[in-house]
């Protein structure tokens, strides 16, 4: 059986095609910062209370954000609120949507943006001309006192019509403490981040975007069966990939990581839209598998699985393109290196984006 080691091609996928650019991470984070300062400035206007404090969560601080053609980004930015602080006129406690509203209000104060904010079921987006949007959900902290006298806190969402038990940070700081557990020899948890974002730009091509899966459930499945491999992302990917696969053909009810509720239920469409995909790209990968099997060959393979030309695209040993030599399975002959200096430093692909 051929093994031959496609680790730099997919180091090199990863860098240049599936991470976020420093460029577009400081965009990112510089039009946070100036929502933060709206909400804060449109707030004051109103004479409202401010928010206890504001959170980045989900895929944005866990530093699995994947390119998108149509900068399609989600940022969450959560505004957490003292309980009190989120009361009408009359002191009478805001409903959900009134919570909402008045976090949509604060950022269209000053009437600047072609697309003011709007008041979503979760959340108030704010869209930007560049295609990417920033959500903030709105939370309200709540403190209960216990019979000896400890205080304990708890955050609620203000979902479409009830406030919500929720905290996405949570979610962060879950995936955050299970990188480094497993990973071997990673505690930084690099491999298992690349691994979660290359399987969410598989499932993001254009055409399966609306059809597929939350990157919080691909995110969940592959912490649940990630299959570490030293130096060879292509062989954890795919081992990853084996392993989720197994559990979705048998079940595609799916647990939350930190909250009681399910992320997704049996027969859920577009979890077993991915499980459909997810096979087909591993009958694609079977090719690697033959003893015969050429470098080209390997390249054609995971070009189609992720819908691209640039494996076949990367240069060999002699200079050439992927199309040519390069052939020799692992142990016969060294792999094309292509890691740089900036890549071993950044070799997680993620950045810090807080």
């Amino acid at each position: 059986m051929a093994d031959i080691d496609c680790h730099s091609e997919m180091s090199t996928f990863h860098k240049e095609e599936v991470s976020l650019s420093s460029a577009q991470q400081k965009d990112m984070r510089e039009r946070r910062d100036n929502g933060r300062t709206r909400l804060a400035n449109g707030l004051d206007e109103a004479e409202h209370p401010q928010p206890r404090e504001v959170r980045s969560q989900g895929s944005y601080q866990m530093r699995t954000m994947v390119q998108d053609p149509d900068n399609d980004y989600d940022i969450d930015d959560g505004a957490y609120f003292e309980k009190d602080d989120l009361q009408d006129a009359n002191d009478a406690a805001l409903t959900p949507l009134a919570a909402r509203q008045r976090v949509c209000d604060a950022l269209k104060w000053d009437g600047r943006f072609k697309r003011e904010a709007e008041v979503r079921s979760n959340c108030v987006r704010q869209e930007y001309s560049a295609g990417y949007h920033i959500d903030v959900p709105v939370y309200r902290i709540v403190t209960t006192t216990a019979a000896n006298g400890d205080e304990t806190e708890h955050f609620e969402l203000a979902s479409s019509d009830e406030w919500v038990k929720s905290d996405a940070r949570g979610v962060t700081r879950w995936f955050n403490n299970i990188v480094g557990e497993l990973n071997q020899g990673e505690s930084d948890g690099s491999q298992m981040r690349r691994v979660t974002k290359l399987s969410k730009k598989f499932a993001r091509r254009p055409d399966w975007k609306e059809k597929t899966t939350s990157g919080i459930c691909i995110t969940k499945l592959v912490a649940d069966h990630f299959a570490f491999s030293e130096d060879r992302d292509d062989l954890a990917l795919r081992n990853t990939w084996k392993a989720i696969n197994t559990k979705l053909q048998s079940s595609t009810a799916l647990e939350h990581p930190v909250n009681t509720a399910n992320l997704a239920e049996e027969g859920d469409e577009k979890l077993t839209f991915f499980r459909d995909c997810l096979s087909d790209a591993l009958k694609t990968l079977d090719g690697l598998d033959k003893a015969d099997a050429t470098r080209k060959e390997v390249r054609q393979a995971w070009d189609e699985v992720f819908d691209t030309e640039f494996f076949s695209d990367q240069p060999d040993n002699d200079g050439g393109n992927g199309g040519g030599g390069g052939d020799s399975p692992k142990g016969q002959g060294p792999a094309i290196s292509v890691i740089t200096g900036e890549t071993a430093r950044r070799n997680d692909g993620g950045g810090r984006f807080g």
